[in-house]
């Protein structure tokens, strides 16, 4: 096996054009053709089940991330992660949210298209709930698929208010035997502040071993101590546990303050059946990239017996490797495997390969907007979108029926996770609500049907440009 450094060197050094191999093809950088098909948003109005009712209490709690590891966070209901909200589509789903925090606080649905008055960000669709208070968020759970919640306040993400929200199918598209849920994290103990030019530790290497030039600070990543599967360092790592013979579903969750993983299972490939969600013709990879905010769902087939690291490896920032365990109950293996995975420098997803099953009639785009991705300055701390920082930054504004292409190019040297809220997006041939912009000029196309009226947020989700400023607006004109 591969130790960390010659991996990093091999999969970081030797990319082609802009950083990590297999994500950006002429596919997705391509301006669209003008005929190109739009996405809808996918909102439902109408519930076609019963109500669930669902509490979440936001307090300060301990968690233990490992064996003598302990220290004190915020969290939903005790835990880290929150707890998995698991609803069927269809069903009007109401949470009942308290706030026993010091601060107020929100809740943001990722990914769902909910009414405009259910998104949950401050200042754009609702007062934050005030210490002692509740509020009541209510929904169809429409369309499923694999989504996240969170605190939409300040740095509160990054404290541990997150979790998977998961919406069954009624007619699932793959059939498989069990599943699981994979929530993807950074571990920072201690509370998150905004990072500047003396934040201590918070260079990376950035994604091709480059330091600072031109007068940028580089790749700024907090000082995270290590990554986490399921809210555990790797030396408490998950086990998922599965038989020979099975199909397993994998739910892959990134709700990440500011890590993009390359996520890979040793021994084994995986079939890419979700993306953000959105159902896509499977794809066979070996290992796939994903974004804070981005969420897959794969299958693997349980047909190589034994004990297999699964590793999720930051590819910014400094901070160690995920990790968990695929067990197989008729092995005798003990331990948490070592190394990584040869699947690692296997065939990686690219988002050329998301074919969505779901694509409408093809339309032609009515407006379009050039956005300009920038920061990483010595001299000025803030992420900008064409030069302004938000919320001192004019709105996009688009009409409700109108057609809408982004065009984005990203000046930075960082990565930089777009997502639009209340809107499912058509990038290359997929549907997703957040999508990659890689670094160094990177450039990304996606079109979305204004359907969904509201006042919207479009941001990074990289945490800390979008307290930096990284985020916009989208308005629909009275």
């Amino acid at each position: 096996m591969p130790d960390r450094r010659s991996f990093l060197r091999t999969l970081l050094g030797t990319t082609a054009a802009l950083a990590v191999p297999g994500l950006w093809t002429a596919g997705c950088r391509r301006e669209p053709a003008d005929a190109a098909t739009i996405a809808p948003s996918l909102r439902r109005d109408t519930p076609t089940g019963p109500t669930r009712t669902v509490r979440l209490r936001a307090e300060e709690i301990e968690v233990e991330v490992a064996p003598g590891r302990v220290y004190r966070t915020w969290g939903y209901n005790g835990a880290f992660p929150g707890p998995e909200l698991r609803v069927r589509e269809g069903e009007q789903l109401q949470v009942v949210v308290e706030n026993h925090l010091p601060e107020g606080t929100t809740i943001h649905w990722h990914g769902v298209p909910v009414p405009n008055a259910m998104d949950g960000v401050p200042g754009l669709t609702q007062d934050p709930i005030a210490p002692g208070q509740t509020f009541t968020y209510t929904f169809v759970a429409a369309p499923s698929g694999s989504y996240l919640y969170h605190s939409h306040v300040g740095l509160q993400l990054d404290r541990g208010l997150l979790g998977a929200l998961i919406i069954e199918e009624t007619t699932p598209h793959v059939s498989y035997d069990r599943e699981y849920t994979l929530v993807l994290d950074d571990f920072l103990p201690g509370e998150p502040r905004p990072l500047t030019a003396a934040t201590p530790g918070m260079r990376g290497r950035g994604m091709m071993g480059r330091g600072m030039m031109g007068g940028m600070m580089g790749v700024q990543v907090p000082p995270y101590a290590g990554s986490l599967i399921n809210g555990r360092l790797p030396e408490a790592a998950p086990v998922f546990e599965v038989r020979r013979g099975e199909r397993v579903r994998l739910r892959l969750l990134n709700p990440s303050g500011a890590s993009t993983f390359r996520f890979a299972i040793d021994g084994h490939a995986m079939l890419v059946t979700h993306a953000d969600g959105r159902p896509v013709e499977p794809v066979r990879v070996d290992n796939l990239l994903i974004g804070m905010g981005e969420r897959y769902d794969v299958i693997i087939e349980a047909d190589n017996p034994g004990r297999w690291a699964i590793v999720a490896v930051p590819v910014e920032g400094t901070h160690p490797p995920a990790r968990a365990v695929l067990h197989y109950r008729e092995s005798r293996a003990r331990g948490l495997p070592s190394g990584l995975p040869e699947t690692l420098h296997g065939r990686p997803l690219d988002y050329s390969d998301l074919k969505c099953l779901e694509m409408p009639p093809a339309q032609r785009p009515d407006r379009s907007f050039d956005l300009l991705l920038s920061g990483g300055m010595m001299m000025d701390p803030r992420w900008t979108i064409n030069g302004q920082a938000y919320p001192d930054a004019e709105p996009l504004e688009i009409a409700q029926g109108e057609r809408v292409r982004f065009r984005m190019v990203n000046h930075s040297m960082m990565l930089h996770p777009m997502h639009l809220h209340g809107h499912f997006f058509r990038v290359g041939d997929a549907l997703k609500d957040t999508v990659l912009v890689p670094p160094h000029m990177g450039r990304v196309v996606f079109d979305f049907v204004a359907d969904n009226p509201g006042r919207w947020f479009f941001h990074c989700h990289n945490l800390y440009h979008l307290e930096s400023g990284m985020a916009r607006e989208v308005r629909y004109r009275a």
